[in-house]
């Protein structure tokens, strides 16, 4: 740091603060090199990921000699060389383990949030507001970026606004009538999964039985029930076995793979009549007979690999090839850790899982009438991930160590949300600001008192699913504990001594919970604590989720009530169409646009031509879904 160029008490207080970054990739290398060079003396910078080569074209503090290496150990020598009077520690650790609890946090001034995917965030926001120190949050998504300042009782946290939820697609779409390209290639991640990976009942992918749309069973099951892995029975649905046991039944025969996917589920769904009432019937695909021509390949010298789209015929190749390398990397998984351990995780850097995943997609879209994709596009949406720009992590990244100076020089009132945008505002800008929101008094994590609404079916949900899908999922609790308020049932246990796990299979309505119970839920790690209301869902709604969560109780009620309630004027909603993008860039992103001009002077957005919206936060330089 230049001497002079801070105040003296502002230069003391840079200097001989300690900082926490939380992440070390695209915004992190930005952000460590910033600080370093602000002054920054006392640094511990935490991330769990290596160095993938996919990293070179924007995370500057590496090099081609580093892949393979932990982030935060090379990032740490290589601000060194910035700054070799600096104190950087480092770890290669996840920040949602125990070992870095309240009083790991208590040790900071400031934290720094660097990271890429909602689930560290909600617990990185959670162990600040414990430990009452200031967060600096950011993201960005290509062109966009955001950087807000969070502060106990003074400001939103991360989890005040709801985030949209992933977006996912009815089973019966995947497993039936795909229209998209996207349904196909979740289609055949669920396939892999099924065959090498861990398997989810959830995730199965032969024809749906049960969709409503549906007719002719008898019809299917005689299309279906002589080969494959079904046979028909009494009850009018199809018995089926393992998909997986099956496969190694078969030594995971490629022909026989594709005959069962790919012709006689096929032919399966063609039975079902009313299907293709209104929609081009599928086509099945012989495996004898497959075609040979490409659909919107680049051609030439200069075309890439990954650019070309496979013929049908390619994809059969492709397939056959990557179904060998899988098998064996499975069954030395399977060798090393168990059968119930040891399975395959599918990555979009892999490329046996990529071109797996890449040629079943492509089959299944030629099949349904789709236009098929390159490589290059199904890796895009299969990982869910847009181009991450290196200047857009630069520009956040220095916006950050703005806000950080503001926090040290007691100047907190000054702080703003900072956005980043892709065109410049009618006052030629593209970096503009808005003040910091109070906090939601419904927000169930920083709440006074936090409360949570859950609708959901009592006569089906478990209490497993309730502990993995609510607590773990959908209110990020790392080691939950519960009970039932008042009478001091305790429902879940995060100590493996006291755990029940015959009780964890029952479901909610035989552990004694009904509609309008009170469960008392926390997690000690995170000093969380909070009342959850349970109320019975006898409906699904629309979008076919089995449960709701909210901190507003209004926000369960049905559709129609809330249109009656509902100002006179119809507005178009935003949801409950499929024909909108078939995947959304990031499950924490919206492109919109802040409602503010720059500075506290407050604008309507009509005045910018902008919709009247919510700030969205943005999420992580490589988005994850």
């Amino acid at each position: 740091m230049v001497e002079g160029v801070f105040e003296s008490p502002l230069q003391k207080a840079i200097s001989e603060s300690k900082i926490l970054v939380v992440g070390a990739g695209g915004i992190g290398c930005e952000l460590l090199k910033n600080i370093v060079l602000t002054g920054f003396k006392n640094i511990e910078v935490i991330d769990l990921d290596t160095i993938d080569v996919s990293n070179l074209n924007r995370q500057f503090l590496f090099q081609k000699q580093h892949v393979g290496k932990a982030k935060s150990h090379t990032a740490r020598e290589a601000a060194l060389r910035f700054a070799p009077g600096a104190e950087i520690k480092a770890y290669q650790d996840d920040v949602m383990k125990s070992e870095y609890g309240i009083n790991f946090f208590k040790g900071f001034d400031l934290c720094l949030n660097a990271l890429d995917n909602r689930a560290a965030r909600n617990h990185v926001n959670r162990m600040c507001l414990a430990a009452n120190i200031p967060l600096v949050e950011s993201g960005t998504a290509g062109y966009l970026g955001q950087v807000t300042v969070i502060r106990k009782g003074k400001t939103e946290c991360y989890e005040c606004q709801p985030k949209p939820h992933q977006k996912t697609f009815p089973g019966c779409t995947i497993r039936n009538t795909p229209s998209e390209p996207i349904h196909c290639i979740v289609w055949a991640k669920h396939l892999f999964n099924q065959l090498f990976g861990e398997a989810d009942p959830d995730e199965d992918v032969s024809p749906d039985t049960e969709d409503p749309e549906a007719s002719g069973e008898d019809a299917g099951k005689k299309a279906a029930g002589e080969e494959g892995e079904s046979k028909g029975s009494s009850s009018g649905n199809v018995e089926r076995r393992s998909t997986r046991a099956w496969a190694q039944d078969s030594g995971y025969n490629t022909q026989k793979l594709f005959q069962k996917f790919f012709n006689d589920d096929i032919k399966y769904l063609l039975s079902m009549d009313k299907l293709w009432t209104k929609r081009q019937p599928p086509r099945p695909l012989d495996w004898d007979c497959l075609p040979t021509s490409r659909e919107g390949s680049i051609e030439g010298p200069e075309g890439l690999e990954d650019q070309k789209v496979w013929s049908v015929a390619e994809c059969a190749n492709k397939m056959d090839e990557a179904v060998k390398e899988l098998k064996e990397l499975f069954a030395t998984e399977t060798k090393k850790k168990g059968e119930e351990e040891g399975f395959l995780v599918w990555d979009k850097d892999d490329l046996p899982a990529l071109n797996f995943v890449t040629a079943c997609a492509n089959i299944r879209m030629h099949i349904f009438n789709i236009v098929c994709k390159s490589r290059f596009e199904v890796k895009s949406m299969a990982g869910n991930i847009i181009p991450a720009i290196a200047t857009t992590n630069a520009v956040i990244a220095g916006c950050i160590v703005m806000e950080a100076i503001k926090i040290l020089a007691g100047q907190e009132d000054r702080c703003k949300t900072v956005y980043l945008r892709r065109q410049p505002n009618p006052r030629k800008k593209i970096l503009v600001t808005e003040a910091l929101e109070p906090p939601n008094p419904k927000c169930y994590v920083c709440a006074a008192k936090p409360e949570v609404h859950i609708k959901l079916d009592m006569k089906t949900f478990t209490l497993r699913s309730f502990e993995e899908r609510i607590m773990k999922g959908s209110l990020n609790m790392v080691a939950p504990d519960a009970e039932i308020e008042g009478k001091g049932v305790v429902l879940i246990s995060s100590d493996a001594e006291e755990r029940e796990e015959a009780l964890m299979d029952k479901v909610l309505a035989e552990v004694g919970l009904a509609d309008g119970s009170v469960v008392s839920c926390d997690d000690f790690l995170q000093n969380y604590n909070l009342r959850a209301y349970l109320w019975q869902m006898d409906e699904r709604p629309e979008d076919g989720s089995d449960f709701l969560v909210t901190g507003d109780k209004s926000q369960l009620q049905p559709k129609e009530e809330e249109e009656k309630e509902a100002e006179p004027a119809k507005q178009e909603g935003t949801n409950g169409s499929s024909s909108g993008q078939a995947i959304e860039v990031d499950d924490d992103i919206q492109e919109v646009s802040p409602t503010n001009g720059a500075g506290d002077q407050k604008r309507r957005a009509e005045e910018e031509g902008l919709p009247a919206a919510k700030k969205a936060r943005l999420e992580g330089d490589e988005i994850t879904i």
